[in-house]
């Protein structure tokens, strides 16, 4: 699969869920790359933007899209790593603002 095909797989069925893509389709395009690089890496499309650890249950909170996805979109309008966005992100609508590590240090490794 190409990250031009994962993005027309995806696009629809998490607009149905109110998240839009980045409109930077150059940089979203390298995040779906990044994804399927994972997926081949580790078995699961796990957050590029994030260390893995490879073991699926250690890293099942940042499987894309992370649990950290709709509490970032809601308060910064992006998601950590800037690949779903809300429509008022990419419409220019709401302040584009640095988005905070949630992931807690002891699941990171660091």
């Amino acid at each position: 699969m190409t990250p031009e095909q994962l993005y027309e797989l995806l696009r629809p069925i998490q607009e149905k869920k109110g998240y839009h893509f980045n409109r930077d389709r150059a940089q979203t395009l390298d995040l779906l790359k990044g994804l399927l690089i994972n997926k081949e890496r580790y078995g699961y499309m796990v957050c590029p933007c994030r260390l893995a650890s490879g073991e699926r249950d250690r890293d099942k909170d940042i499987i894309c899209p992370c649990v950290y996805r709709e509490p970032d979109v809601k308060e910064y309008g992006s998601c950590y790593c800037g690949l779903y966005v809300s429509g008022e992100w990419n419409e220019e609508k709401i302040e584009h603002r640095y988005v905070p590590e949630r992931r807690p240090p002891e699941l990171s490794g660091i």
